[in-house]
């Protein structure tokens, strides 16, 4: 099973920068996929970002050419980089896994969060 720990998210101006990132306990290559979710409050969570076990990216209208997600396979930690934030991209921003346990495109392995707050 893929345990996951999320990390750097914090209080950041317009404008500015951030990287998440996401520690897995398991190989990340068992997974068919790694994404970055966010959910705002009154939110539905949505999926912002994610990388195939092929790495083959995807990335959510709202923050294309803005965000960038990559993996390092050695420190096994799956990053996700926040540029020219907006005050709507304030969110907890969740790692998940689509593992080989549940159809392709399910995501069944979740970390705890990371709030992002983005003041004007």
């Amino acid at each position: 099973q893929v345990q996951l720990v999320e990390s750097g998210g914090g209080l950041v101006q317009v404008g500015g920068s951030l990287r998440l990132s996401c520690a897995t306990s398991g190989s990340i290559f068992s997974a068919n996929a790694m994404g970055w979710f966010r959910q705002a409050p009154g939110k539905q969570r949505e999926l912002v970002a994610s990388i195939t076990k092929g790495g083959i990216t995807n990335y959510a209208d709202s923050i294309k050419g803005r965000f960038t997600i990559s993996r390092d396979i050695v420190k096994k930690t799956v990053n996700l980089w926040l540029n020219s934030l907006k005050p709507e991209d304030t969110a907890v921003y969740y790692c998940a896994a689509d593992t080989p346990r549940t159809p392709v495109g399910e995501y069944d392995s979740w970390g705890q969060g990371t709030q992002v707050t983005v003041s004007s």
